[in-house]
């Protein structure tokens, strides 16, 4: 691991000394000595009120006269170089690197980094008070996470349970016609890529009549057991999408619907992802989504996500943008996070958008899909039987998820808002060496590890504020204030 990091006499900086033949230069009168108020010791910063402290690292090839030159845009930029240090560059032995504290305003900031680009490699830059230099070692160590969308390709795939390959206690296991089906809907999905149409199925009259079975029983259970927001959108899927008793709503008509509301798409999976590969995709707004319908020996019955569960359970609430927001907060926050971050952030997962309850009108609501999708555990979690506990991350985080049997307790929010705020206050407990943002222009993700890409940030920020203000003046002046 990298882990001399760069911290100076304020704090505790470590530089080998070296001698790189700019003292002689300096001796030369090759640098105007003026430029520098003193060499590795630390000096009083100008009191200009337009100036403000900043410190830069940047990165040089070995080779005479190339510090010279780096040095000498400082000067004919007019920034007053405070405090130099030199070491070998831990990162390649054919450069050495060199960091510097300046005075300068943030128009000068800006130049100098452009021009160090045009002679090396700016390392980092960043104001004295903020903390050390994330190094190589901090981030050798992150687990991989996808960049952007089209990543999801290298980790969609990676189907843990199920797929084709059914345990002997699964209800279609001797049921060979049912098995083949499955590899079916396991072909459409392994050699599915991120930007194809979802390929549409005809599904069989059996699978029909099974999803019918589950949608009529829980349609009866909806009115008094969902949440309001559930029951807002599920007749938009009937409308959008064609979801009805006598009709399984094709996935590609559904990934339609859902990024005309909310900017999330659906991706076809095999079977069980991972944790990670699954919060992943929710990070970008991407569902991973089963296309096939559970055995008919059982239709209220499914010891795994099929299409009846996702597109009744999950689809109603993703159409809604505070629980997509929800939704994708916890994806972003497993990006880049240990294995154990990982599992904590999918059992809150798994408590909420799975298993959550909400109250309204001082009554207990669903809104997680393995209720909605359950009509006997949708019963027992609002039956007054069952445990039920406020949501809290920390203690949530801890609890045992049951997969076979009906949870043993139950979490409740008081609304999707709440939850969200706890959520975002959990994340920050999440230890990386980064923070992450997400582009919706570019559907990527910005790694905020260093001083010029959060200001990069900020000034988006400044600009959305500068919009914000204009419509709070143009209304002021509608209204005569």
């Amino acid at each position: 691991m990298y882990s001399n990091k760069f911290v100076g006499p304020r704090r505790g900086r470590s530089f080998d000394s070296m001698n790189i033949a700019f003292e002689e230069k300096l001796l030369n009168n090759e640098i105007n000595k003026s430029t520098f108020t003193k060499i590795d010791e630390k000096t009083e910063k100008s009191n200009a009120p337009e100036k403000r402290g900043a410190t830069i690292i940047f990165s040089l090839k070995n080779e005479v006269g190339g510090l010279v030159q780096a040095l000498k845009l400082f000067q004919e930029n007019h920034v007053n170089l405070i405090h130099i240090e030199s070491r070998k560059s831990k990162r390649r032995n054919s450069e050495f690197e060199i960091f510097v504290d300046c005075d300068s305003n943030h128009e000068q900031l800006n130049e100098i980094i452009q021009l160090l680009h045009k002679h090396g490699n700016v390392v980092d830059m960043e104001p004295p008070d903020n903390s050390c230099l994330l190094d190589e070692g901090d981030m050798a160590s992150v687990p991989w996470f996808p960049k952007k969308i089209s990543d999801l390709d290298k980790c969609a795939n990676r189907v843990l349970m199920y797929g084709s390959d059914l345990d002997a206690d699964h209800p279609g296991f001797k049921d060979n016609v049912y098995r083949n089906r499955r590899k079916y809907f396991v072909d459409l999905a392994m050699s599915y890529k991120h930007g194809d149409p979802i390929p549409r199925v005809d599904f069989t009259e059996e699978e029909v009549k099974t999803w019918g079975v589950v949608y009529r029983e829980l349609n009866e259970l909806y009115p008094t057991h969902a949440c309001r927001e559930y029951l807002k959108n599920l007749p938009l899927l009937s409308k959008n999408c064609g979801c009805r008793e006598d009709n399984i709503p094709q996935l590609e008509d559904v990934s339609r619907f859902l990024k005309e509301r909310t900017g999330f798409t659906i991706r076809p999976v095999a079977g069980y992802l991972s944790p990670r590969d699954f919060l992943a995709g929710l990070a970008y707004r991407v569902f991973h989504c089963t296309q096939y319908v559970r055995h008919s020996s059982d239709p209220l019955y499914t010891p795994e996500p099929d299409t009846c569960h996702e597109l009744l359970g999950h689809v109603p609430l993703l159409a809604e943008p505070s629980f997509a927001q929800f939704s994708q907060e916890i994806g972003l926050a497993s990006l880049g996070a240990s294995d154990e971050s990982v599992q904590k952030l999918s059992t809150c997962y798994f408590f909420t958008v799975e298993f959550g309850l909400c109250k309204q009108e001082g009554m207990l609501r669903a809104y997680g899909a393995g209720l909605l999708s359950s009509i006997s555990e949708l019963k027992h979690a609002l039956s007054g039987n069952a445990s039920i506990k406020p949501f809290d991350p920390k203690v949530t985080c801890k609890q045992e998820c049951m997969i076979t049997t009906f949870q043993e307790v139950y979490f409740v929010s008081d609304s999707f808002e709440e939850a969200k705020a706890k959520m975002r206050e959990f994340a920050k407990t999440i230890r990386r060496p980064f923070t992450i943002r997400y582009n919706p222009y570019t559907q990527s993700v910005d790694v905020l590890k260093d001083t010029p890409s959060i200001n990069s940030v900020v000034e988006e920020l400044r600009h959305e504020l500068d919009i914000v203000g204009d419509a709070l003046s143009r209304l002021n002046r509608h209204l005569g204030i």
